[in-house]
């Protein structure tokens, strides 16, 4: 019995360990079952592809009388001037003024193209410092993006709320004209759903990509599912360079071209980015289910424990239902938890306790009133460990404070 307590001692993991680990182990899965599928996909087309060129290669230089050594050295000094981006007048300077601003703003939002990197030492060194203090400030940018949605959000909601009220008759003018002059603090009880935000921001970054595309199809050439795709790989800062928009030396309406380019790249990467903060929080949320199903139930030590601290050391009203059935009537205890069905007689609930937890349960009630006669139609929780993550950081701590999280994740 005590060699399965300590097994089970050394097993457990708290709530943030046991959800770290879980979402390790399914991200190794993910990436394992990508691997496999793109391997199933992309190999037969590779060794498809290598073995045309050996034959193209071979066919070349028996045809010119040209040793394979050669050949294949004069191929890459014409890779490396494809990639300096000097083997033809057709594409754009890369390191004039307008390419070494699409660099920098490649590299401030750590989409990294590729198709233009520094290559003196002066050069590589300055990027270094240069890209940390850039990337810091662009990714602020984008956690204010996202608090500003979330932000626009509530006020649209109350707004809303407070027309339909007043077009009932049910709120002064007075109080109207008041609440809109009214700051931030105002919406913290019209905080939107994290499903409504993750449809709208999805819906955002599928109106720009499509518009987008449609302006990269005719001017670069490319089709329409190759658009979508350099979107995808673009707005994700993914950048795998295969597909780089605004690089030949002229176009149509250059300048248009070039700051449309710009204002959709801007937009699109701010889309994505809060959309991948959102839907973090949804893999949070599934994580606390997993868990639940998944919780330690092998001895009756951590059933006590959970039902005897719950959870941080705070008294939730969950906990005020377990010690008002734990008081007894008649001389009788409360029943142990540890599966054997004893009674501890002369145990009780201590008075302090008992009252603390009434006053819990009497403030969550007196904040409900105070909501409902202030026009506010949701409760915000008391407890301030929201999606069982503590101490978030970003664009993290922003879903956690501004937004309304479903009983799924409590």
């Amino acid at each position: 019995m005590m060699g399965s307590a300590r097994g089970c001692t050394l097993l457990h993991f708290n709530e943030d360990n046991g959800r770290f680990v879980l979402l390790a182990t399914l991200i190794v899965a993910y990436l394992v079952c990508g691997a496999a599928i793109f391997s199933a996909i992309e190999r037969p087309t590779e060794l498809q592809a290598r073995a045309k060129w050996n034959q193209t290669l071979r066919h070349f230089a028996d045809k010119f009388d040209i040793a394979t050594g050669e050949l294949s050295t004069f191929l890459q000094e014409y890779e490396a001037a494809i990639t300096a981006g000097i083997h033809t007048n057709t594409l754009r300077p890369r390191w004039d003024f307008t390419g070494a601003f699409y660099f920098v703003g490649t590299v401030v939002s750590t989409i990294g193209f590729g198709m233009t990197t520094p290559a003196t030492m002066a050069g590589k060194v300055f990027l270094i410092f240069y890209g940390l203090l850039g990337c810091a400030g662009t990714i602020l940018f984008f956690n204010l993006f996202l608090e500003r949605t979330i932000t626009l959000l509530a006020f649209i909601m109350k707004a809303y709320h407070q027309r339909q009220l007043q077009s009932k008759d049910l709120l002064p003018p007075m109080i109207h004209r008041q609440s809109a002059m009214t700051d931030t603090a105002s919406l913290a009880g019209w905080k939107p759903s994290v499903y409504y935000i993750m449809l709208i921001l999805g819906i955002a970054a599928i109106i720009i990509s499509c518009c987008a595309s449609a302006m990269y199809t005719p001017v670069e050439g490319w089709n329409y599912a190759d658009s979508l795709y350099f979107c995808f790989v673009t707005f994700s800062t993914i950048g795998f360079g295969d597909l780089v928009s605004s690089q030949n030396a002229a176009y149509t309406n250059q300048g248009l071209y070039r700051f449309g380019n710009f204002v959709f790249i801007l937009l699109g990467v701010c889309c994505i980015y809060s959309l991948f903060n959102v839907i973090s929080i949804v893999i949070k949320q599934f994580l606390n289910w997993l868990l639940k199903k998944l919780e330690c139930r092998c001895c009756p030590r951590c059933r006590r424990g959970k039902m005897r601290t719950g959870r941080r050391n705070a008294i939730t009203p969950g906990q005020s239902r377990i010690h008002r059935n734990q008081v007894f009537v008649g001389g009788e205890g409360p029943c142990d938890s540890d599966g054997e069905g004893r009674r501890l007689s002369g145990e009780m609930i201590s008075i302090r306790d008992l009252t603390a937890s009434n006053k819990v349960s009497l403030a969550i009630l007196q904040k409900q009133l105070s909501e409902t006669a202030n026009g506010h139609p949701r409760t915000v929780c008391v407890n301030t460990r929201q999606n069982g993550f503590s101490g978030g950081v970003g664009a993290l701590a922003i879903m956690n404070n501004r937004l309304a999280e479903t009983s799924e994740s409590r």
